[in-house]
């Protein structure tokens, strides 16, 4: 066994003081600095002999109360030197004499512990007593064979163990025992590091230990000092805040089925998952005021999304002016666009007009058919997207406009950029967020909801009564296409309902571009079956494709992915088809 080494403990307590992290002061009863470590000295100014009300004031009240009352007062704040400081104070005692105070700073902005504060002591001279008496972290004390030293009050409290059951007994007896569960100081005298670990204690709470070795000038590890920080409370407000943060997160999406529901009553219908997606994409961007792109095939409804963000955006008060690069003459673009000076060219207005973008100022342009807009326009949108400056035609002022740019097109802005038909650094200053809009064909959920929807829309419209559709009818409009997306829909829909003889819309009402699609469709090993009717070929059709999804996708919920319905469908469909046996 390692003999006690003979120190002097009082130069032992000063060093110990002065090797604390954390700013340490010990004032007489008048409030004048007795003794204060460096960090006390050199961040808060307290040297031997300084009043803390010139140094610290703020502290001057609280300070007297500490004296008057003899309580220790904790959870203070002073702010020093660019630096803000947690303050303990607490009565120092002489026997029976009540001789000064004690204060303990500790820098809020990182999250040290006692432990590091107290390396290379040994035991505690009256002043670092004090310290650690008081201390609200629990701290136990070992020597280097693992023996119990010291265990302070805010231990005992935290373990549910009394100094006395542990001091002067070997950590080994205390776990055998099973008064401790885990001994921090074996494993920090095995691997003579640091060391930490939660351990729960007898009373239910959980604790965080961290072990320090403490070694000598020799290198000899003589004292092992253990911060106990009670988490429990930590651990409550961290599984709270999760729960917070799920119910948050729950609320949001509430919030935006019901922005769904609502965009749903304005002719948006969101049905399929990767339409719905996009929808809630975009009431996402409505809140942030980044440029977006808009892509997808021609009547895919690109200009329905767009009003969808303005809708939802902070510039929703201000106007959306829309603006069809296409149908511009070239000459005429940047006029439109940006306005001109009065005698800018031959047939200018004689007080000159502003453009477009002035007009917009605080709402949004949406430029639909980007790709259709000249290249010499390309550069004076780009220098906008960069600057927000304007400058009208035949000016050679700038002005400043608040606009956000929302452009759309069916176009592969790729390709023309290689054909140097579209400029590429326009591409990436819009390509931001992009938006890509699916077809109507890859929209399978949402296909009978909008025929639906147009049907009753247009019944009301021309004051028919409401449309009903036969089987054979609506499993052709469900197998057609669509080359038009949602606008060739309107169309038929319109159509169906203004040319309708009867209440129910029949397969021979259906316009003859349906029917032939229908017919000359190539469906591979699904193709046409003489001596079956439409729907037995449908339904044919139908159970081929929901068996090559479940082949692809593996399970239900991916089928029903793929297909663009939910997976109770998916389910119904197996059973009606009997593919559930074997």
């Amino acid at each position: 066994m390692q003999e006690p080494i003979d120190l002097n403990w009082k130069e032992f307590g000063s060093a110990l003081l002065n090797a604390t992290p954390s700013g340490v002061a010990v004032f007489d009863n008048s409030l004048q600095a007795l003794i204060s470590n460096p960090p006390a000295r050199n961040c808060l100014g307290l040297y031997p002999g300084a009043f803390l009300s010139a140094t610290i004031p703020s502290l001057t009240a609280s300070a007297r109360k500490v004296l008057s009352d003899q309580i220790v007062e904790t959870g203070l704040i002073v702010e020093k030197n660019d630096s803000r400081y947690s303050v303990m104070l607490g009565p120092v005692h002489h026997g029976n004499a009540a001789i000064g105070i004690i204060a303990i700073f500790e820098d809020m902005t990182a999250l040290t512990n006692i432990t590091n504060r107290m390396k290379g002591f040994q035991q505690l001279s009256i002043e670092l007593d004090t310290i650690i008496d008081s201390s609200n972290d629990g701290l136990w004390i070992c020597d280097g064979n693992g023996v119990v030293v010291r265990v302070n009050p805010a231990s005992e409290k935290m373990i549910g163990l009394t100094a006395a059951e542990v001091v002067g007994k070997h950590m080994t007896e205390l776990v055998e025992k099973k008064l401790v569960d885990r001994s921090v100081t074996l494993e920090v005298l095995k691997t003579r590091q640091k060391v930490s670990l939660v351990q729960k204690t007898r009373i239910g709470r959980d604790l965080l230990l961290t072990g320090t070795p403490v070694f000598d000038k020799n290198g000899d590890l003589f004292r092992v000092v253990i911060n106990e920080r009670d988490i429990t409370e930590i651990t409550r407000l961290q599984e709270q805040l999760r729960e917070n943060v799920e119910l948050t997160e729950q609320y949001k999406r509430d919030m935006l089925e019901k922005q769904i529901e609502e965009t749903e009553s304005r002719h948006i219908v969101a049905r399929s998952d990767n339409f719905r997606k996009i929808v809630q994409k975009a009431v996402k961007l409505a809140q942030v005021d980044t440029t977006v792109l808009i892509l997808g095939e021609s009547g895919t409804g690109k200009g329905v999304i767009a009003d969808l963000i303005h809708r939802y955006s902070a510039r929703a008060g201000h106007p959306m002016i829309r603006i069809n690069c296409g149908a511009i003459p070239d000459t005429l673009v940047e006029s439109e666009l940006f306005g001109y000076e009065k005698g800018a060219f031959t047939g200018a207005g004689h007080k000159g007009k502003p453009g477009k973008f002035e007009t917009a100022d605080k709402g949004i342009i949406f430029l639909d058919e980007i790709a259709e807009l000249p290249l010499a326009s390309q550069v004076k949108l780009l220098k906008f997207l960069e600057d927000g400056v304007i400058s009208r035609v035949g000016s050679t002022r700038g002005r400043q406009v608040d606009v956000r740019i929302i452009a759309a097109t069916n176009r592969d802005l790729k390709e023309m950029i290689q054909d140097n038909l579209f400029r590429s650094d326009l591409y990436f200053r819009l390509h931001v967020v992009p938006l890509t809009i699916p077809p109507l064909r890859e929209r399978a959920g949402c296909l009978v909801p909008l025929i639906t929807h147009y049907l009753d829309r247009f019944a009301g419209k021309y004051e028919k009564p409401r449309m009903a559709v036969s089987r054979e009818a609506a499993d052709a409009l469900t197998a057609y296409p669509f080359p038009g997306n949602v606008r060739e829909l309107i169309n038929i829909c319109e159509r169906l309902v203004v040319m309708a003889r009867k209440p129910q819309i029949e397969y021979e009402d259906l316009p003859g571009s349906i029917r032939e699609a229908i017919l000359s469709c190539d469906t591979g090993d699904t193709a046409w079956h003489p001596g079956l009717t439409l729907s037995q070929m449908v339904a044919d059709l139908e159970k081929k494709m929901l068996v090559r999804a479940l082949k692809k996708g593996k399970t239900q919920v991916n089928a029903a992915g793929m297909l663009g319905i939910n997976q109770s469908t998916i389910a119904r469909k197996i059973k009606k088809y009997g593919l559930d046996r074997p």
